[in-house]
């Protein structure tokens, strides 16, 4: 089956490392924009992270092509300002200024290429932080996040990259936005997503909560959840997440696992009040989950509708039957291995994204960019005998 490609055709140069960045790249390629990463000479210093950084190239950097530059020479700038200057769409993710001080800020890359969109990810959007240096644990631990997620008085960062993610997810939006505003004016423009912002944006609802209620939101591990069954409950083998959300659940509960006696409780009806007699509700619940085994759960609760999950891992994923059922796409490793990754989480007109790919060595289409650019071999050859550029071997 073709993968659906609505950017064919689009150009995009990319400036970045580590994930907020490359995540842009990746969701734009995946869509089917032509997309080259500017790496410097001996390729992204995130090729080569270790521990949990490790997994960071592989996921976000498929289906581009890769060029390495000599940014401080004179020849290797002048290829980046060409490539700038041909290109729909710029991204970079370093720190403030860093492009500013090579002419590759917005503001001298729009003189020569008025439909330029330039997408900065940076930690803080303008105001007293912006000149500050994030991460994306930075922003957890500042905008609340971590301290929801951890348990009282113990801030916990989330156990994936994901304000990098989201925030790269928001610089897409923009970059969309401006391509369709891009239609009707003709120009380009620059868009900035953050990681602070992003952060506040996903506790807006807590912060909404205190709005409401006048009582700040407690962590999640000390919650007062808006249902009563809402929770990992053990059973003789492994745990399971059972969410009893409405009033027709409860019903359905009550029937599938026989709980007659609840149900014919008719102070337990309503929602709220399951809430406020958890405290009896709760250990019935307990006990009965935990005289079953996990499979058994499972084959009693898949396909009636109630929310449920086995608690799963990230490595237990390569063997997912729903996700291999399109949401995988094969990728071969740096090394040569060959492995699977997640697709961009899409269906468009009933087609899901993703192809086979492998990972560009660092500056593997060093003479096919630049050929692109309308440079002849003989200056091909000879920003390559300079170092200006570098070729993968």
């Amino acid at each position: 089956m073709t993968t659906p490609t609505p950017l064919a055709g689009i150009k995009v140069i990319e400036f970045t490392h580590m994930v907020m960045g490359p995540t842009v790249g990746h969701i734009l390629a995946g869509l089917g924009a032509e997309v080259v990463r500017v790496e410097p000479l001996g390729g992204d210093q995130t090729r080569r992270l270790l521990g949990s950084g490790a997994g960071y190239f592989p996921m976000y950097n498929r289906g581009k092509q890769s060029i390495c530059l000599d940014l401080k020479s004179a020849d290797g700038l002048r290829v980046a300002k060409d490539l700038c200057a041909s290109t729909d769409v710029l991204v970079e993710n370093f720190r403030p200024g860093a492009l500013d001080r090579l002419g590759l800020d917005y503001d001298s890359l729009a003189k020569t290429n008025s439909r330029l969109i330039y997408c900065s990810e940076k930690g803080f959007l303008p105001g007293p932080y912006e000149q500050r240096t994030a991460l994306d644990e930075v922003a957890q631990m500042m905008g609340g996040l971590a301290y929801m997620t951890g348990p009282p008085g113990r801030p916990l960062r989330a156990g994936a990259s994901v304000i990098d993610v989201t925030g790269g997810m928001f610089g897409v939006i923009g970059i969309l936005a401006a391509l369709e505003e891009r239609h009707r004016t003709g120009r380009g423009q620059k868009v900035v997503a953050s990681l602070f912002e992003t952060t506040a944006y996903l506790v807006g609802q807590h912060m909404a909560q205190f709005a409401v209620t006048g009582k700040p939101a407690a962590p999640m591990p000390a919650r007062v959840s808006a249902w009563a069954i809402y929770d990992v409950f053990e059973t003789r083998d492994d745990p399971v997440f059972i969410g009893v959300v409405t009033d027709a659940l409860w019903e359905k509960f009550c029937a599938l696992f026989g709980l007659d006696d609840l149900w014919a409780d008719e102070t337990i009806r309503a929602n709220n009040q399951r809430v406020l007699a958890r405290d009896r509700i709760l250990p019935r619940i307990r006990e009965l989950v935990g005289q079953m085994t996990r499979a058994e759960v499972i084959a009693k609760l898949d396909g009636t509708g109630m929310p449920f999950a086995p608690i799963g891992k990230p490595e237990e994923l390569f063997d997912d039957p729903h996700l291999n059922a399109g949401g995988m796409e094969p990728v071969r490793l740096d090394t040569g291995a060959e492995t699977k990754l997640p697709t961009i989480p899409l269906e468009m007109d009933g087609k899901r994204p993703g192809a086979p790919s492998a990972l560009p060595k660092p500056g593997a289409d060093a003479r096919a960019v630049l050929a692109a650019l309308g440079y002849p071999a003989d200056r091909i050859a000879a920003l390559i005998q300079s170092g200006a550029v570098e070729e993968s071997h």
